[in-house]
């Protein structure tokens, strides 16, 4: 009886490392196709001798990853291309792309249509490459870009311009070349130009007359004031007054809201700086 049990396990025995010596040559086989041209012979030689004993070892945990990463959704994969690409900034072919991120491309033709169509990577038919919304490289093109938009640039629309582009955005600004200012409505910094060329002395008593100017606060008295300078207003405060009181409808407290310069202010009233230092910046 003892026997019999003892052939029946071994049998079994045989029979579990005969299946783990299939999965191992399975493995090998999906490692020689991720794997580079040059590793691809010394694996085909380990596939050929399947009478030399494999064992387990961090390989099979590579190649669960791969594949991990191969059945991940597809924005996933995508958006890991796009990693690579944005990071290493060159133009890569689906191999390389496969090579360093294990995103088969070429195998994958929902990845490879959607890349090819991305608003943010170019295809020239051979390979892929990163593309950024302003083409520049370097603090020279960057200071050259912002000085050509008097409106501001986002901050936003510079992030991905190339590696390092908020260091040399930092730089600048520490230079007294360009102002960073911020929106508190969009959660968003503005750049703008430091033209050196408007820079210029402004005497002490023109500032002082300039800052001593009372403007109205009433809304009447600034369309009064447009009116005695010739320029028509354009709401007419007085006339909504009389009819809301004729509606019986209560007039609304208004606060005050802190001045804030808008997405795309143009700056002006540069010789005074003192008007754009704010906190934080």
């Amino acid at each position: 009886m003892v026997v019999v049990v003892m052939m029946d396990l071994k049998e079994k025995l045989n029979k579990f490392w005969s299946q783990q010596e299939k999965c191992q040559l399975a493995l090998v086989g999906i490692a020689a196709e991720a794997a580079p041209l040059k590793t691809r012979p010394a694996a085909s030689a380990a596939a050929q001798k399947s009478s030399v004993p494999l064992k387990f070892s961090n390989e099979t945990e590579r190649l669960q990853y791969i594949n991990s990463i191969r059945k991940s959704p597809v924005g996933a994969q995508i958006k890991r291309v796009l990693d690579l690409l944005r990071e290493t900034r060159h133009a890569l072919t689906p191999e390389q792309i496969n090579k360093a991120s294990f995103v088969d491309v070429k195998a994958n033709k929902i990845v490879f249509d959607s890349l090819r169509k991305n608003i943010k990577v170019n295809y020239d038919g051979e390979c892929f490459s990163y593309k950024s919304k302003h083409e520049i490289n370097g603090k020279h093109e960057l200071l050259l870009l912002i000085r050509k938009a008097p409106e501001g640039i986002a901050v936003g629309d510079l992030k991905d311009a190339y590696p390092f582009v908020m260091e040399d955005l930092q730089d600048l600004k520490a230079a007294g070349d360009v102002w960073l200012l911020s929106n508190l409505e969009c959660q968003e910094d503005t750049v703008y130009a430091n033209d050196p060329r408007v820079v210029m002395k402004v005497d002490d008593d023109i500032k002082q007359l300039f800052r001593g100017i009372d403007l109205p606060r009433d809304m009447i008295d600034i369309e009064k004031d447009l009116l005695k300078n010739g320029m028509k207003p354009a709401t007419n405060t007085a006339e909504r007054k009389k009819v809301a009181q004729v509606q019986g409808i209560k007039p609304r407290q208004q606060q005050k809201k802190k001045r804030e310069f808008s997405k795309r202010a143009k700056l002006t009233n540069v010789h005074l700086p003192e008007l754009f230092n704010f906190p934080g910046l």
